[in-house]
């Protein structure tokens, strides 16, 4: 490491592994009540295996970009972090606040929680994606307003770059959009219009800006490449994110009773949210061609390319397949949006969290600039099995969806949904396999981190 604060990234990322691999044993949990809907009743029913498994995954993305901050920051700005021990404290406090609301899912109905955590007086519950309670709401923006108090004296004190201000810019946004989650008003349509804004904004608006930061601070350690020509493909690929993705919110607000012209403006500027994506794939095969020296984290670089490009498939062309108003019509809320989703975070977000991990790890653990070769050969096998597992995942629910919107909504006699869900059961079964796979992936990639420093990695000149 370049300066010792940056070590208090290390309790962040290693919270943020386990939260993954949470979400993905209920993930898995998810996927065999779709086949078997009584397994885990009632214990774990449905609702709240979708509830942890949804909340896990942004409160683990969230960790690691808190990480990749505490990491990042104190070497663009070249100087110390402002506070580490603030920095510790909202470590914990945002774990155990983290952890005792998933407990509270668990252990306690959803309707005694909401009445246990008091939010008849300020009910924000019962939203998908933030179904926390009221009191933990509050908890998050207090550790983001501290986070963000950190970060952002450690970058007047030290030196400005694009990539600090870009990275500052997108989690102030984050934060911001978040308090859209405090309103909740009783009325459907407006509910879900700024529903939207956090969820929308968040993930295909200020989250980019945080990915293209981190790809970009990340292409720069391991290609050498100039920083000038890093920095003018982050200002054009974050424009085109800003441009499309905000206006593009309106793809959401087709069928919830709003004017009709967010069917135009949501198709069109939805329509171009794959070309930031685009850019950034070109962007990455770019600078790792000009690259001026090997550097001997390849696992960190090949998790680089990998987040370029799984992040244009599943945000862009996946995206792309259902965003337009006339074919959304048919396809809204079917498996085909599964698809979607599960492609775009795993590629855009958790593959951008796990590639500063790959990189920045091995520093804070004091293995120079690389795990040994036997250690990165395990997180490469474990990056290979995650990600074509992803695809494949990916593709039996494109084919669930797919039947799944011509047996419901387009045929002539239309079925009714569970006994679709019946007809579609064997793209659960495949979807099912292929989460286990993924599982064995996340094994293998946790497993490189136990393996021994067999030999001394060089340091790159």
């Amino acid at each position: 490491m370049t300066y010792q604060s940056q070590a208090v990234a290390k309790n962040y990322f290693i919270a943020a592994i386990a939260l993954f691999t949470a979400q993905v044993l209920f993930g898995l949990i998810m996927g065999y009540q779709y086949i078997e809907g009584d397994f885990l009743f009632p214990a774990i029913p449905f609702n709240v295996a979708r509830m942890v498994h949804t909340n896990a995954l942004i409160v683990w993305l969230l960790m690691a970009f808190m990480g990749a901050a505490y990491y990042l920051i104190p070497e663009e700005s070249e100087c110390e972090l402002f506070s580490p021990m603030l920095a510790n404290l909202m470590f914990w406090i945002f774990l155990v606040a983290a952890s005792l609301t998933v407990l509270g899912y668990l252990l306690v109905p959803y309707s005694s929680l909401a009445a246990l955590t008091m939010n008849e007086y300020f009910p924000t519950m019962g939203r998908e994606f933030l179904e926390q309670p009221t009191i933990t709401k509050i908890g998050i923006v207090v550790v983001a307003l501290a986070f963000l108090f950190n970060i952002g004296m450690t970058v007047l004190k030290g030196r400005k770059t694009v990539v600090n201000l870009v990275l500052l810019m997108g989690l102030t946004g984050l934060a911001v959009f978040f308090l859209f989650s405090f309103y909740n008003p009783t009325n459907l349509v407006l509910d879900k219009f700024f529903w939207w804004w956090t969820v929308h904004l968040w993930v295909e608006g200020v989250w980019e800006l945080i990915m293209g930061a981190i790809l970009a601070f990340v292409l720069i350690k391991v290609t050498g490449v100039d920083r000038e020509i890093i920095e003018k493909w982050l200002y054009i690929i974050i424009a085109m994110a800003l441009i499309t993705g905000i206006i593009g919110t309106g793809h959401h607000f087709y069928w919830i009773g709003t004017p009709e012209y967010w069917q135009w403006w949501g198709s069109i500027f939805s329509a171009l949210e794959p070309i930031p994506f685009f850019m950034m794939t070109i962007f990455a095969f770019n600078m790792v061609n000009q690259r001026r020296r090997e550097h001997p984290n390849k696992a960190a670089t090949l998790w680089a390319l990998g987040t370029a490009v799984m992040a244009f498939l599943g945000a862009g062309v996946w995206g792309f397949l259902h965003t337009l108003a006339p074919v959304n019509y048919y396809t809204h809320g079917s498996q085909i949006t599964a698809a979607h989703g599960h492609m775009a975070f795993y590629g855009a977000y958790a593959m951008i969290s796990l590639t500063i991990i790959s990189y920045a790890m091995p520093l804070i653990r004091g293995r120079n600039l690389a795990n040994s070769p036997r250690q990165q050969v395990l997180e490469m096998w474990g990056f290979w099995l995650m990600t074509i597992s992803m695809v494949f995942i990916t593709l039996f629910l494109t084919g669930a969806g797919i039947l799944q919107t011509y047996l419901q909504r387009v045929a002539t006699d239309p079925q009714p949904f569970m006994v679709i869900q019946e007809q579609i059961e064997l793209f659960y079964w495949l979807r099912l396999i292929t989460g286990f796979v993924f599982l064995g992936g996340l094994s293998v990639y946790i497993a490189s981190f136990f393996v021994g420093q067999d030999e001394p990695e060089a340091v790159a000149q």
